[in-house]
């Protein structure tokens, strides 16, 4: 997907993503923010969206919220003001593939849903390894496609309504793994284990 598709896909969802997507989505964001608040830590969190997260970190975190769409983020500040979210430190405008912050800036980064959004999420990967510090987590949940099966023959049919969707119905899961991060945890989670849940650490250096 282009960015101007992803602009005018989520100008179109936004009013009603929390309604839609996010009740489909919800059971790998929950996850993901409590394994975060067993440990709280400066978090990065890569797609905020309309900040549908932000209210179950824990008061302990320090958490910078990024996203391309200005229409997401408008709702994200809404809520963040709406619940005096004290520990949302920030919310910026953002291209995920060129992270505006120094190397190892954040003890956690979370992309929740959006890898299979952006484009070049090789690249967004990169990024996220980069500003991750050494010993930090990168905590991912998405959809990845199956391999085999009648979901995945759906998956495939819809891969050229990408634009159109909002995300790739075929995005494959080593296109965010990498080298420089080990996997720790893997799981699948509803709807009808259709998303991922993934953990991975960056080493330290030896």
């Amino acid at each position: 997907m282009d960015l101007k598709a992803i602009e005018s896909s989520y100008a179109r969802w936004a009013p009603v993503y929390d309604a839609t997507f996010g009740r489909i989505t919800n059971a790998g964001r929950r996850r993901a923010v409590s394994l975060i608040n067993q440990k709280p830590a400066t978090v990065l969190e890569v797609g905020v969206g309309t900040g549908l997260a932000l209210p179950h970190y824990a008061p302990e975190c320090q958490v910078t919220g990024i996203d391309f769409s200005e229409d997401m983020l408008k709702k994200a500040r809404r809520r963040v003001a709406e619940h005096d979210l004290s520990h949302v430190t920030a919310l910026r405008p953002m291209d995920a593939r060129h992270l505006d912050f120094p190397d190892n800036s954040f003890e956690t980064v979370a992309a929740m849903h959006v890898l299979s959004v952006v484009p070049e999420p090789e690249r967004v990967m990169a990024e996220i390894a980069r500003v991750c510090a050494p010993g930090g987590r990168v905590i991912i949940t998405n959809h990845f496609v199956r391999e085999k099966g009648f979901m995945a023959f759906l998956e495939k049919v819809a891969a050229p309504f990408a634009n159109v969707l909002g995300w790739h119905s075929d995005f494959r899961i080593d296109t965010v793994l990498r080298d420089d991060l080990d996997v720790t945890q893997k799981k699948s989670l509803p709807p009808v284990g259709m998303m991922t849940f993934l953990v991975m650490e960056k080493p330290r250096p030896s």
